[in-house]
């Protein structure tokens, strides 16, 4: 039997995700005093894919925390439902659309309520990681 060598990425050192998980619960913490609602996905029990914010720490060593968006399980399903038909990308159905804009204004909407609170923010790549928002930690 031949051995199959993955190469996969590095994790982060037990303390480095330590201090992440720190960070997520703050960022989690301060989605929710802003009013949204917040869970850490990674974490938390309960159903998977709740709507709101769902922060989560990536413990690869390039990872951190990020923060995606979650919408309500009835809209998912019906853009899902219509990628799996088939859609014409140049023009996507109105429901589609909508489902991409929320993404992308709840993107901007993150990136502002988290830098207010004090927190170093950025749009990651987005072919990684969608409209996610990743956090760094608090300003100095």
């Amino acid at each position: 039997m031949n051995d199959v060598g993955f190469d996969l990425p590095p994790k982060a050192a037990p303390e480095v995700v330590a201090g992440w998980n720190d960070l997520a619960d703050r960022v989690c913490g301060e989605l929710a005093r802003a009013g949204l609602p917040a869970h850490r996905g990674d974490r938390d029990a309960g159903p998977q894919n709740r709507p709101g914010a769902d922060v989560h720490v990536d413990p690869l060593a390039d990872g951190g925390v990020f923060v995606d968006w979650r919408t309500d399980e009835e809209l998912t399903a019906a853009v899902v439902e219509l990628f799996a038909k088939g859609i014409d990308y140049a023009d996507p159905p109105p429901v589609v659309r909508h489902h991409r804009d929320v993404h992308q204004f709840m993107q901007e909407a993150l990136l502002g309520i988290l830098a207010s609170a004090g927190f170093q923010v950025e749009k990651p790549d987005p072919h990684t990681y969608g409209s996610a928002v990743y956090v760094k930690d608090t300003r100095s």
